[in-house]
C-alpha cells in the first residue's frame, strides 16, 4: 500500500527542487511515480495547432516516489507514516510524530 495519496502535502527530499513542498496533483502507482504541483518543472517545445498556438509550455514532470515525503497535516513536520487499524477494521494512515490520524 502507498503512504502518499492524491491531495497530501509532500516535501521533495532530493534533487534541484529539495526542501520545496507541494500538493499532490497524481499518483503513478504502476511506475512509483508522483506529480507535484509546482515542483520539476520542464519545458516541451510543441509545434502550433488549430486549438494551440504553439511555443514553450513548462508543465511538472513526475518524481519518484522516494524522494518525497508526507507533511503531517496537524504538527507540518515531514513524517514516515504508520498504519493502524480502526475497530471497524479500516486502515488509517498515522504520524509517528504526533499520533494523530492523516486523512
Amino acid at each position: 500500500m502507498l503512504t502518499i495519496k492524491k491531495k497530501d502535502k509532500v516535501v521533495l527530499l532530493a534533487g534541484k527542487d529539495k526542501g520545496k513542498q507541494g500538493e499532490v496533483l497524481k499518483v503513478i502507482a504502476g511506475e512509483n511515480r508522483v506529480i507535484v504541483s509546482k515542483i520539476n518543472f520542464i519545458k516541451r517545445h510543441t509545434r502550433p495547432t488549430k486549438q494551440d498556438p504553439g511555443g514553450i509550455h513548462e508543465k511538472e514532470a513526475p518524481v519518484s516516489i522516494a524522494k518525497v515525503m508526507l507533511v503531517c497535516p496537524k504538527c507540518q513536520k515531514p513524517t514516515r507514516p504508520k498504519f493502524d487499524t480502526l475497530s471497524d477494521g479500516k486502515k488509517v494512515r498515522v504520524c509517528r510524530r504526533c499520533g494523530e490520524m492523516i486523512v
